[in-house]
């Protein structure tokens, strides 16, 4: 071809090669000046640089126990708990870049490729979002709009957007931040809640299957929902397990292996009325909530100035302990489902026409009717709309359906119909419950179950309700004995007749009280012996001697703070507390006389790690070492010889009480226990105070109202109603040593002038001290 022919077709192409150019740059400017005007909000709000770098995300308030694992959350909307890149393990991510964006690691927020792609074909071989523009889309730009103009310039913020994260934050923090603020239904929000909630565990433990289910869940958690449509979620599962293989993340037999298995879903739902522990989470809710008023906020520009528990996720460390937590849960269910049955048998039995009242005449009974009617939420509710009075108690006489908490339904819940009047009393037939566990050195509070069931039962006895002490209030009576008259655990009294008369002690009427049987032995009882069998005339002799004024003085001491009237009647534990108080109480005698107030809350963080508070040990020394250990040992007779005897039973019972209501019997514990049982006047209330040297625990039983309750003290009494829970709780504790439980004596002060030993006379007790203290004196 000649050079002018050649020179002609350049001239020819020359239009079309201009052309292609001007085009190319009018293009690239194009785009560039789309993304300037995103940039400056032409089509709408852009994220500030501050609102990059610190994203607003509602966050849940974390409890953790002091083993390290969460007991719940406080959350309205947002169940979210997020989790650094370190926590994820490697089949998430892995799973998560070979579904969602294969070329994540080498492209600055837009896939060109993947957007040419979607581009060619429709969006029919998949879309172009990337990871970082996903995570754009959740944090700042929101549900893509119907509207095709909306839904472009969307797009376009959104490129913006997760080019502006690339620069801010490396990729493995944009992963992070991607699961985390994912919503997988269900109160899953973010992928820590999404892990324990569909499989029971935190995400480092998740398996490569179910890793691939919960990526699969990103493409439309409403849709691929495991629980509403598990094999639609199980074939969305499979397609992520074939990228991975094609990604080369995981080999075909391995794909194939995990396709062909089941989704094995262990749903644990995290509400607030349900999980572990759910009576504190409600108890320390409310502590947080006084915290907060007390303690403001930083002022920060745009936040709020006070701190909110549900959105600002802190994280609180508490010393509830979730292995000791579950064990006491377990021996509450376990016994009071059996007592329960009891309680039923023997109403029926006896055709009690007032059930579950005893000893109450027809206008009693419409009283405490009444009462519960006005305190119910349905009454406030309908008076707070307006409602008439008479309105209102119409209202509680129409049949409605209602979930009711029933033992024998496997979900200890069933669908019924009452009337809201009916539906008042089913539930006071229900004989409740409350324990708490100390660690008498720390305070630390090691177990809390303020009631049955937090959803049906959301009074919680540990620390709101307070019901009379009974005997396991005599132990301060003795204690003031001991340290005000120097009395021994070996001095003797007689269980005979004894009245304070009238204006003595402040008494208005001469008081006169009988044994629980009704009878006086008339037989000479040491103190030991008298505290072991709960001899109500031995406990009115020594507050007589040494006056109700110290007792209530010690009482106050140690954490028991109500009015107590210093008359002589307190003896037999007319006063009424809460077990959390007694609990506190109890644990001085376990720590050498050194009162420690119970702690739930060591420290509590922000969700930056901050600490914002931490605990200080709130002690005070109530009585001397050897007035506590004489205490100890006194109580520890209660397990040897008296009514927690049935502790140490090796023997199994086929009939009476152990067979019916015994839970876990024979318990044959054989390491040393301090104790005392406590049994009310017409059986009322059940308490069981338990020591080992590093664990208080005090348990009560009884009805909603004292009417409620069993005819005989055979099985009203502490010894039955209460002590099994502590027993099955303390067996549990005692399997698992690792919570390192104490199965040995307790320490025994080194000067020790209280005679505690009552088999030896006194005379022989200060011979061999003497001889012990010639002994130290001699220098070998």
């Amino acid at each position: 071809m000649s050079k002018k022919t050649q020179k002609k077709n350049t001239k020819g192409f020359w239009p079309f090669i201009k052309w292609f150019w001007i085009l190319f740059a009018s293009g690239i400017l194009a785009v560039v000046l789309i993304f300037l005007l995103a940039s400056w909000g032409a089509f709408g709000e852009m994220p500030t640089f501050e609102r990059l770098e610190n994203p607003q995300t509602n966050l849940a308030t974390e409890i953790i126990s002091s083993d390290g694992k969460t007991l719940g959350k406080y959350y309205l909307d947002d169940n979210r708990t997020p989790i650094a890149y370190k926590d994820l393990p490697e089949n998430l991510v892995n799973a998560l870049v070979a579904t969602e964006d294969a070329r994540f690691y080498e492209h600055s927020g837009i896939d060109a490729r993947g957007f040419l792609r979607a581009l060619f074909f429709l969006g029919t071989r998949g879309g172009a979002s990337t990871i970082s523009q996903q995570l754009a889309r959740q944090l700042f730009v929101g549900v893509r709009s119907r509207n095709v103009f909306e839904a472009v310039t969307q797009k376009i913020k959104e490129w913006v957007i997760a080019t502006r994260l690339e620069r801010n934050y490396t990729k493995e923090e944009i992963i992070s931040m991607y699961l985390n603020i994912y919503d997988f239904g269900n109160n899953a929000d973010g992928i820590r809640s999404a892990a324990r909630i569909y499989f029971g565990k935190e995400p480092p433990e998740l398996k490569t299957e179910e890793s691939a289910m919960l990526v699969g869940m990103l493409k439309n958690s409403s849709l691929f929902n495991p629980l509403r449509r598990e094999e639609m979620t199980r074939d969305r599962r499979n397609t992520v397990l074939a990228q991975m293989a094609k990604y080369d993340y995981i080999t075909e037999d391995v794909r194939d292996s995990l396709i062909a298995s089941k989704m094995d879903i262990n749903y644990n739902p995290e509400s607030h009325s349900q999980g572990p522990a759910a009576y504190f989470r409600m108890y320390l809710q409310r502590w947080l909530k006084e915290w907060i008023a007390e303690n403001p906020k930083p002022a920060l520009k745009g936040e709020r100035d006070t701190w909110n528990i549900y959105l600002d996720g802190l994280k609180v460390y508490t010393t509830i302990d979730s292995r000791m937590q579950a064990n006491a849960e377990a021996a509450v269910q376990a016994h009071m489902n059996k007592l329960q049955k009891e309680f039923f048998v023997q109403n029926t039995r006896q055709r009690n026409p007032t059930t579950p009242f005893l000893d109450l005449n027809s206008e009693e009974i419409r009283g405490i009717m009444e009462r519960a009617m006005k305190n119910s939420a349905r009454w406030r509710g309908m008076k707070d709309a307006g409602k008439s009075e008479k309105e209102i108690r119409e209202s509680f006489n129409v049949p409605t359906e209602m979930t009711v908490f029933d033992w024998n339904a496997p979900t200890k819940e069933k669908d019924t119909v009452l009337t809201p009047l009916d539906s008042i009393r089913y539930y006071k037939t229900f004989l409740r419950a409350a324990m708490m566990s100390m660690e008498p050195q720390t305070g630390h509070v090691k177990a809390w179950v303020g009631g049955l069931n937090y959803r049906h039962f959301q009074y919680d006895n540990v620390i709101q309700g307070a019901r009379q002490a009974g005997s396991t209030f005599k132990p301060f009576v003795y204690a003031a004995a001991i340290d005000q008259l120097r009395r021994s655990p070996c001095d003797t009294l007689p269980d005979t007749q004894y009245c304070i008369e009238a204006g003595k002690h402040g008494n208005p009427e001469p008081w006169c009280p009988k044994n629980s049987d009704g009878k006086y032995s008339g037989r000479t009882y040491t103190l030991k012996d008298a505290l072991a069998n709960s001899v109500n005339t031995v406990t009115a002799q020594l507050i007589d001697e040494v006056g109700p004024r110290p007792v209530v003085s010690i009482v106050k001491s140690l954490g028991l703070t109500r009015d107590i009237p210093e008359v002589p009647s307190i003896a037999l534990g007319t006063p009424d507390f809460n077990v959390y108080e007694m609990v506190g109480a109890y644990g001085a005698f376990a720590n050498q006389g050194v009162y420690v107030k119970p702690v739930m809350v060591t420290r509590i963080e922000d969700k930056n790690g901050t600490v914002l508070y931490e605990y200080t040990p709130e002690t005070k020394d109530v009585l001397s070492k050897e007035v506590a250990y004489a205490m100890i040992d006194l109580m520890k007779g209660v397990t040897e010889g008296g009514s927690g005897t049935r502790l140490r039973h090796s023997m199994n019972k086929d009939n009476g009480v152990y067979k019916e209501i015994m839970t876990g019997y024979p318990y044959q514990f054989t390491n040393p226990i301090a104790g005392k049982t406590g049994t009310t006047q017409n059986q009322s209330d059940g308490w069981f105070m338990g020591m080992v040297p590093n664990l208080v625990t005090g348990v009560w039983v009884g009805g909603e109202d004292r009417a409620t309750h069993f005819k005989s003290i055979l099985y009203g009494q502490g010894a039955s109603m209460a002590l099994p829970i502590w027993a099955l709780y303390m067996k549990e504790n005692y399997a698992n040593s690792d919570l390192n439980i104490s199965k040995e004596d307790f320490v025994k002060p080194e000067e020790m002038s209280i005679r505690i030993d009552c088999d030896i006379s006194e005379e022989e007790a200060e011979e061999n001290k003497e001889l012990e203290d010639d002994l130290d004196d001699l220098d070998f």
